[in-house]
């Protein structure tokens, strides 16, 4: 198993869809990236992302950059719908370099590579968040999300079988 950890706005609506995903075998709601970080809610600078299990014998990083591709606006800066702020922004962490340097091919090869604004960067910290936050959609699927109904159903099938 191999792991990268995804921020692409709010976490509930980025978790209830990368765990849909085939290969994708474990999830977890988190911050990365900032510069300090404790259960209490004080998570300065950092970014909201899905630790993000995977078994690269189902799943490539390539294809997984492509399903994240589907779900964030890759053209903003700290806003993903109507959540804006530092913690909103876009990114791709891991502490594998092979990881950044396909996610960093996948956004060169694209016609708009010029106008993305999603950060490809080495995993410097990370903090899970509080229960409460874990595949909240789930416990709470009323609740607000950025992500379409549509696509975050996408891929679920897999997962209810």
């Amino acid at each position: 198993m191999e792991t990268v950890y995804f921020a692409g706005g709010c976490l509930w609506g980025v978790q209830a869809f990368i765990k849909t995903l085939p290969g994708v075998t474990s999830t977890e709601a988190g911050r990365a990236n900032g510069s300090t970080g404790t259960l209490d809610g004080d998570y300065d600078g950092f970014a909201e992302c899905v630790k993000t299990e995977f078994d690269p014998e189902v799943v490539t990083m390539e294809q997984l950059m492509g399903y994240f591709f589907e779900i964030i606006d890759p053209y903003s800066v700290n806003k993903q719908g109507i959540d804006v702020g530092e913690k909103y922004r876009t990114g791709v962490y891991s502490e594998d370099p092979r990881h950044l340097v396909v996610a960093r091919t996948f956004i060169k090869k694209r016609d708009d590579a010029g106008r993305i604004a999603v950060e490809v960067l080495p995993l410097t910290n990370y903090v899970r968040s509080a229960e409460e936050h874990q595949d909240r959609l789930d416990k709470c699927p009323d609740d607000y999300c950025h992500i379409s109904d549509e696509l975050l159903n996408k891929y679920r099938e897999r997962v209810d079988q």
